[in-house]
């Protein structure tokens, strides 16, 4: 790495990690951390049972990339001891143990997609089970006298489980103690994790006092929604943008997604700045910026940020040849929609589904589901994928089934 450039104040390096932060447990103590001068230990804990990131879980590291570029310490903790418990965070059932090979060969696909995002020289990566596959089992008793059981159980998912007479096993209750141990054993100054990880990063906080040891500092970013609109965004849920997928893949993906999650996506999943976010917020609120336009600049954003601009422009280009040039009669058949008046705002939600059948280009819902299924359908050159979706009905857009059915939406006469 070149010469590193001189720290920033405190207070400035303070405003530019806010950004993309759901909470902070508690920024006077991160501001307190800052001010000390020294490099701060900021850990990240990954899970190595789903080996492929997302722009969803990249949100995390690029906030880590923030601390390193800050002249901080980025400690990334491979979760093989953890992985072969399983985090039993937000499920509702036991998760299926991984053996040492899979949690290997998961490990390594992480190390180098990560390596995307952060700077080597500026990373440590550690194992979980160097320091507690040790551990005696009187240790073990040491580490768990601590907490106690009302603690842990203060988990909504533990509650839930309980409640529901769904299993809950004492190796699961064991897992919030062994991260939180992670944290003790490496002296961290800061934890990063999504918002679902805060009972577990809170833990490490309580354990580190228990030890004798500054509290580390919990810094929380959100969970994107998949491009279904429901979801969080997940590989096994098939609603995920990877950050190895092919320029032309990602833009088309983007393109897919709901309208209201342009603002979310351009806030933690790209670097446009926050001057330009607060314009295309109030632009998207008010009407003044289409959506359309404003999905446009979303996609070529994303992809720019993971392949580069001139890879952004290409996947735009193919996209509009697929998408909305090719095949567009000159003159479209015009279709009013019952309950789309203009006087109202002009907007309508509606599923998918619905619309076809209502502009007569499907015959029945199952026809319809089953075309969107089939990636046949597009919406002013925007893909739709989910069969569940619901979308927004606007005047004048122009939906598209296959390559030769499309009709031009209209409002129903004043």
């Amino acid at each position: 790495m070149g010469e590193q450039r001189p720290p920033l104040p405190p207070e400035e390096q303070l405003e530019i990690l806010r950004r993309g932060a759901v909470e902070i447990i508690s920024e006077e103590d991160l501001l307190a951390k800052l001010r000390e001068g020294r490099p701060l230990r900021v850990k990240l804990g990954l899970d190595p049972s789903a080996p492929d990131l997302h722009i969803g879980s990249a949100i995390v590291l690029r906030k880590l990339r923030q601390f390193q570029d800050l002249g901080h310490l980025a400690i990334i903790v491979i979760g093989d001891f953890t992985a072969m418990i399983g985090d039993p965070t937000g499920r509702s059932q036991t998760r299926p143990l991984l053996t040492p090979e899979q949690v290997q060969a998961n490990a390594a696909t992480y190390r180098d997609q990560y390596g995307r995002i952060l700077d080597p020289s500026r990373t440590q990566i550690t194992f979980n089970s160097q320091w507690l596959g040790p551990l005696r089992f009187a240790e073990v008793i040491g580490i768990a006298a601590k907490t106690t059981v009302a603690r842990i159980l203060e988990r909504d998912d533990f509650q839930a489980r309980l409640r529901g007479g769904v299993p809950l096993h004492l190796h699961e209750i064991l897992y919030p103690l062994c991260q939180a141990y992670d944290s003790v054993a490496l002296r961290a100054d800061v934890e990063l994790g999504g918002t679902d990880q805060k009972f577990n990063n809170l833990m490490g906080r309580d354990l580190q006092r228990e030890f004798g040891q500054p509290p580390q500092v919990v810094l929380l970013t959100p969970l994107l929604v998949g491009i279904d609109g429901r979801e969080k965004m997940s590989k096994s849920l098939g609603n995920a943008i990877g950050i190895t997928e092919p320029p032309a893949e990602m833009y088309g993906k983007v393109m897919s997604i709901p309208d209201a999650l342009m603002p979310d996506y351009f806030e933690y999943a790209t670097e446009v700045p926050a001057t330009e976010l607060a314009r295309i917020r109030r632009g998207l609120a008010d009407g003044s910026l289409h959506p359309r336009d404003a999905k446009r600049r979303l996609a070529r954003e994303i992809v720019t940020l993971w392949h580069g601009a001139g890879a952004a422009e290409a996947a735009e280009a193919e996209f509009d040849r697929v998408f909305r040039v090719r095949d567009l009669p000159e003159r479209l058949p015009e279709v009013r929609m019952p309950g789309l008046r203009a006087e109202a705002g002009g907007v309508l939600r509606r599923k998918a589904a619905r619309v076809l059948v209502e502009l007569g280009l499907a015959k029945s819902h199952g026809e319809a589901k089953r075309l969107i299924g089939q990636g046949g359908v597009a919406i002013d050159g925007q893909r739709i994928s989910d069969v569940e979706a619901e979308i927004e009905v606007r005047d004048g857009m122009v939906v598209r089934v296959g390559k030769r059915r499309f009709a031009r939406v209209r409002a129903e006469a004043p």
